[in-house]
């Protein structure tokens, strides 16, 4: 008996000594790995809202953004494994004024004060190129919309965050188009390109694109941003008796040449503007003188069942004079790459995210959507380079392999 009450309370005084430590030990474990909380993704961007190119900023991306993040946080956000929950999508927008130097501060704000989780683009080729090392440099993942620029290109292995979705210059957009008019014909080409990156990059590319293919370029004309007046280079195009007139510049400056070219009769076999046809806006605008001009792009509802779907929800939402034949399925399809990219890595951090967008295939609008080892949306991925206005559809005219309609050549009178 004594021993069975020695062996008992020796096994109590055990319990005793060890339960605590072991529930102490536990209730650091606990301590340890307290559990996140996290209410939303906080996506920030410095966009142009007003100044010269908030016309390209409310027509391009902005629709798309505002509509996806609709979409998003209608189906209650995105699932982010690391919270074990959906997380919905709350926005910062700033104005940047359509401001170079505007944007950066506003941006660095983003960053470092707001702390957002994720950064979207500014607009426009500049904008971006201003835009890519200030993300780079911060490592945040930053997909490139309105604008592209072959300077980014050559810097790619040094901006490991930067991607690009809108094709552009010399990213199988010129070429097909120099060969296009070499099938068609032409002989003669006067160009007339802004005088910042997106005109220069167009000119240097297109120039020996189009004399590869024994066009001669007859003239060359540089102009500023906002300008007024085109009528001297128009009267001097048409002097010239050129086959083609090819305007590398915003929508302003874009709109002003086909206004100046119909009241001076200029009507060249060829006419193209970038960006500027390629908006629904520009038909609105000219009507019926809108047929047989040309611009990059393109896409319209006969590439795909999806490509209709998404083009009558467009409409549906801001009406017909909202649609950019040229980049809102790319952009629509570069968000959809963004967001599978959080859901597979099933957190925000942005090297994870940076990862899978730099090296998995996602299924989209496009169908199946990649980044190519130059961070650009892959080529084959487009659904066309360049189109043009015949009976009221922008059509896909090239690459052949994705055209929706052939050329018209030469295109009507205005």
């Amino acid at each position: 008996m004594k021993k069975c009450k020695s062996l008992f309370f020796f096994v109590l005084l055990f319990v005793l000594a060890v339960f605590p430590a072991f529930s102490g030990g536990q209730e650091e474990k606990k301590a340890a790995a307290p559990v996140m909380e996290k209410e939303s993704i906080r996506i920030g961007a410095a966009r142009s809202l007003s100044g010269p190119l908030s016309v390209v900023g409310d027509t391009a991306f902005g629709p798309i953004f505002k509509m996806w993040v609709d979409e998003v946080n209608a189906a209650g956000g995105v699932f982010v494994k690391e919270y074990g929950k959906k997380l919905p999508i709350e926005t910062i927008i700033y104005d940047d004024k359509s401001d170079v130097g505007t944007m950066t501060r506003l941006m660095e704000k983003l960053i470092i004060e707001d702390k957002v989780d994720f950064i979207m683009p500014p607009v426009g080729t500049a904008m971006l190129f201003a835009a890519a090392p200030i993300a780079n440099k911060h490592k945040m993942v930053l997909v490139g919309m309105e604008g592209g620029a072959t300077k980014i290109r050559e810097l790619v292995k040094d901006l490991p965050y930067v991607f690009s979705a809108l094709s552009f210059a010399d990213h199988y957009q010129v070429p097909p188009m120099a060969e296009m008019c070499s099938k068609l014909g032409v002989k003669s080409v006067a160009i007339c390109a802004l005088g910042d990156l997106h005109g220069i990059e167009y000119k240097s590319v297109a120039i020996p694109e189009l004399e590869k293919k024994g066009i001669e370029i007859v003239l060359k004309k540089s102009i500023p941003p906002g300008i007024k007046d085109l009528s001297p280079i128009i009267k001097e195009a048409k002097a010239l008796n050129v086959d083609a007139f090819l305007i590398f510049a915003y929508p302003d400056e874009n709109i002003l040449a086909t206004k100046q070219s119909i009241g001076l009769g200029f009507n060249p076999k060829l006419f193209l503007t970038g960006p500027g046809a390629n908006f629904e806006f520009y038909k609105q605008i000219f009507g019926p003188a809108s047929e047989g001009v040309m611009s990059w792009g393109a896409w319209n509802p006969k590439v795909s069942p999806a490509h209709k779907e998404f083009a009558d929800k467009l409409v549906s939402l801001y009406g017909e004079g909202i649609m950019d034949w040229w980049g809102h399925n790319l952009y629509y399809a570069a968000l959809q790459c963004f967001q599978k990219a959080i859901e597979k890595a099933g957190t925000l951090d942005q090297d994870k995210v940076r990862e899978m967008i730099a090296n998995k295939k996602f299924d989209t609008i496009l169908g199946s959507t990649w980044f190519d080892k130059q961070h650009l949306l892959a080529k084959e991925c487009h659904t066309g380079e360049v189109g043009q206005w015949q009976k009221g559809v922008f059509e896909v005219i090239a690459p052949t392999d994705k055209s929706t309609a052939d050329p018209v050549y030469p295109k009507p009178e205005w």
